[in-house]
């Protein structure tokens, strides 16, 4: 038999050693933990500045058909900051809060500001949500809004979530923004970022989504009408599947548009460096879905020209609007910006000329048919 050598002893006695020290796992249990599944941030009602932040927690059950309906717990704490509340409310259960599958941020309407990355760092610090997680504003409030449970609210599910994104509910009239397209947007210039807004019924159990919000420094932030939130998810997010209404003399048509392609450009102006209007072509697809007369399929021609003018004649009323109230939405700043040799002055020529911007809009509808067989 041949024995080890001195220092080979040595060696397996360290190993042995090492792992005889080895602290125990860090891991918890998953009974341990509770997962956060949406956080709520309203103003605080008794510290100046404060901030009062809801958690939504999920309560585990052990099968599915022994809970019809989900089971939520809802904490709240007013703190100085985001994380100084949250950490307070780690006090309040006897688990660890779990915020790695968080995916909705849901803030106060009077909170939504161009200053809003001061509280908002908290979350853009955190690498596990950054990405993933939604941010939308909230009316009355986001402590409100989380506390809404939807009939249609299925075990082991958040409505919340289903609304942004495209797995689950895809209506055009439902704008979704991550928080590092917010973060980026706020930080940009040539861009205002606009977020979905929360908002629900008077019996408190239905969750309404179909406005957004532009978001500036200005006290109350714009709100988008229904109608203008289509216009924008449309034509900047390309989104399929919305209506519009056609009305010429007793003819009123109902488009389906299933496909929206939108390209502009600026024109420029002679002598200066800063464009004096803007040319935008917007091509449409699509079918008329209801008519409250027998259509022709030999008028088609027809009827492209006149759902063209009418939807030209809307998104013109959208855009201008935007430019009186002096916001961009749409990023035309942004555009500029990045299209041109950059000088110090570049961002406040655009500046100056952007009320003054001529919108030459152009609409091409293309109905594929008139959704009926002769």
């Amino acid at each position: 038999m041949k024995f080890l050598s001195v220092s080979k002893w040595f060696m397996v006695v360290l190993c042995m050693s090492g792992l005889l020290l080895q602290y125990g796992c860090a891991f918890k249990d998953i009974d341990k933990r509770l997962f956060v599944s949406a956080i709520g941030i309203d103003p605080a009602e008794n510290i100046e500045n404060g901030y009062k932040v809801t958690l939504k927690v999920a309560l585990p059950f052990g099968a599915i058909k022994d809970s019809p309906k989900p089971s939520f717990a809802y904490l709240s704490r007013e703190g100085q900051s985001i994380g100084e509340a949250i950490r307070m409310l780690e006090t309040h259960v006897d688990k660890v809060l779990e915020l790695g599958h968080m995916k909705t941020i849901v803030v106060h309407e009077k909170l939504l500001r161009d200053d809003m990355q001061s509280f908002m760092d908290y979350f853009i610090r955190r690498g596990d949500i950054e990405l993933i997680a939604y941010v939308a504003g909230a009316r009355p409030s986001a402590e409100t809004i989380l506390k809404v449970e939807p009939n249609t609210e299925a075990p082991a599910s958040v409505s919340l979530i289903n609304f942004f994104g495209t797995t689950a509910n895809d209506s055009p009239y439902v704008v979704t923004t991550y928080l590092f397209q917010l973060r980026r947007d706020i930080l940009t210039d040539g861009i205002n970022p606009v977020v979905p807004l929360i908002e629900t019924d008077e019996k408190g159990d239905e969750l309404i989504v179909n406005n957004a919000v532009v978001v500036d420094g200005r006290e109350d932030p714009a709100v988008l009408s229904t109608t203008e939130t289509k216009y924008f998810n449309s034509l900047l997010k390309h989104s399929t599947g919305f209506t519009y209404l056609v009305k010429e003399g007793g003819l009123e048509l109902l488009l389906h548009i299933s496909q929206t392609k939108m390209t502009y450009q600026f024109v420029p102006n002679k002598g200066k460096s800063a464009p004096h209007a803007i040319d935008m072509h917007i091509g449409m697809k699509g079918t008329i879905g209801e008519a409250n007369k027998d259509l022709s399929i030999a008028k088609l021609d027809e009827y492209n020209r006149l759902a063209s003018k009418e939807v030209k004649q809307k998104i013109f009323h959208f855009l201008t609007k935007m430019q009186e109230e002096n916001l961009d939405p749409f990023g035309f700043g942004l555009r500029y910006r990045t299209t041109r040799l950059h000088t110090e002055d570049t961002f406040t020529t655009w500046q100056q000329a952007y009320p003054d911007i001529e919108f030459k809009v152009t609409v091409d509808v293309k109905l594929q048919g008139t959704g009926t067989i002769e």
